[in-house]
């Protein structure tokens, strides 16, 4: 076999190569786009390059499978529900402990799933989450800084309604219950209690309670 003949060989499996990494790196990319939607975009404005946050998305799922996360038995979720429903019950009369409440029945939910939400890194929290609720994550973190806020004694009732809507967008993602889903900085009231034989979410209203 001439020269010519290896050198076209070795260019041809060369090009080859680079059309099927090429290929992969655009099914990895649209895959990681479908799985993190909105979290995909912010996490590649914040990063040097596409790559590196691709890579880092990579690693979230990673880790993510080895936490062993769990579904909610039906008793479980039972329970939940009817703790969601105590919790917004409060809202009218002292909405910033009915979210601080909301906030940590959350975390307990959390922690009962098999995500670490005890530890004090809540950016790792975010990640965590962000493999399998990316589409509530957004919420997750209005409520969050509305929390914040409530804490520091600078939140409006209006934060405090939006942040237990917020809340519950996370809240029933976690439970497997279907999701509003609104933006992040929509209007919209709390909602949601759970019937305890049906387990089935409707929507209300803390202002309607006060009647």
């Amino acid at each position: 076999m001439s020269t010519g003949i290896i050198a076209v060989i070795v260019v041809a499996v060369i090009v080859v190569g680079i059309v099927f990494f090429g290929v992969m790196a655009v099914f990895r990319r649209r895959r990681l786009q479908q799985r993190f939607g909105p979290e995909y975009d912010r996490l590649v404005g914040e990063r040097h390059s596409r790559r590196e946050a691709e890579a880092e998305l990579t690693e979230r799922e990673r880790r993510v499978q080895g936490l062993d996360i769990q579904p909610l038995t039906s008793v479980a979720r039972a329970s939940y529900a009817g703790q969601w429903t105590s919790i917004q019950e409060q809202f009218v009369d002292a909405p910033a402990n009915a979210v601080s409440g909301a906030q940590f029945l959350v975390a307990d939910v959390m922690t009962e799933r098999g995500y670490p939400a005890g530890q004090h890194d809540q950016d790792q929290v975010l990640a965590d989450l962000s493999v399998d609720h990316s589409g509530t994550l957004g919420r997750y973190r209005a409520a969050e800084e509305i929390s914040g806020k409530a804490a520091a004694g600078t939140a409006s009732t209006e934060d405090l309604r939006q942040a237990m809507v917020h809340y519950h967008a996370l809240f029933a993602d976690l439970l497997g219950e279907p999701v509003d889903n609104e933006p992040a900085d929509q209007e919209s009231r709390p909602a949601v209690a759970a019937e305890s034989t049906s387990q089935q979410f409707t929507a209300s209203d803390p202002e309607e309670m006060a009647k």
